[in-house]
């Protein structure tokens, strides 16, 4: 049964390597990440999974001390989900897991075995339920780290430019994500969220999914901001 989860956006910029300069930007999203992990540890879970986007519909499974890499984003940084117990790997891990797994490694993440899958925009809202009351059926205590950003266009600046639609968006994501309104998530216009470019939807849905066996999750909004035209938003479910 889902015990608790941690929603976190996956930005690379959260990595302060590959921010640079403009680390301190996001200063107060990686704070707050920090306090979701709290949640997760503090909820002693028999095993954690990380859900987060994919290039690939997917989903796609990766176990624990699976390594990612930011060499992509001319950083010299490797990271594993969770700890390496020196078990058979599969493919690197998609960029927002790494993200994932950096967040774990900084909160020195030792409470559980970690699993994770990925998920990409391609999966249907039916698919990412199934996926999300499978998880939920995996341990006796299971807890969750979701991984994925909201709408990418809420400047003119944004990656995918200035379009009205995007705030109300991510004001009605966030206020689900704050709530642990599943039923809202689980409704999700998956168009709509294609064409804002949030790559949390397929993530957020899995989550709903999971929740779906304990009813008394309670939500919490930590973070809901977005610095460069990207929704980011952080809450947890306990």
């Amino acid at each position: 049964m889902l015990v608790a989860a941690a929603v976190c956006p996956c930005p690379p910029l959260l990595v302060p390597e590959v921010a640079a300069g403009a680390a301190a930007e996001l200063d107060a999203a990686r704070t707050a990440c920090t306090d979701a992990l709290g949640v997760l540890a503090a909820a002693r879970p028999d095993r954690l999974v990380v859900v987060g986007p994919a290039a690939a519909a997917g989903p796609e499974s990766y176990p624990e001390g699976t390594p990612g890499s930011f060499r992509g984003f001319g950083v010299d940084l490797d990271v594993r989900l969770g700890p390496d117990r020196g078990g058979p790997a599969g493919p690197e891990l998609p960029y927002g897991l790494a993200v994932g797994a950096w967040l774990l490694g900084r909160a020195g993440w030792a409470d559980a075995p970690v699993e994770g899958l990925g998920v990409g925009e391609p999966l249907t809202a039916e698919r990412c339920v199934e996926e999300g009351g499978a998880i939920a059926t995996r341990a006796e205590r299971v807890a969750m780290l979701v991984l994925g950003d909201a709408s990418a266009c809420r400047t003119l600046k944004a990656p995918g430019y200035l379009d009205e639609r995007a705030a109300p968006f991510d004001a009605e994501i966030a206020r689900a994500l704050g709530a642990a309104d599943t039923a809202a998530l689980r409704a999700l216009d998956t168009g709509l969220a294609r064409e804002l470019k949030a790559s949390g939807r397929a993530p957020w849905q899995v989550l709903a999914g999971a929740a779906a066996g304990n009813p008394d999750l309670e939500g919490a909004l930590l973070y809901e901001d977005a610095p460069y035209g990207v929704g980011y938003i952080v809450a947890t479910w306990s």
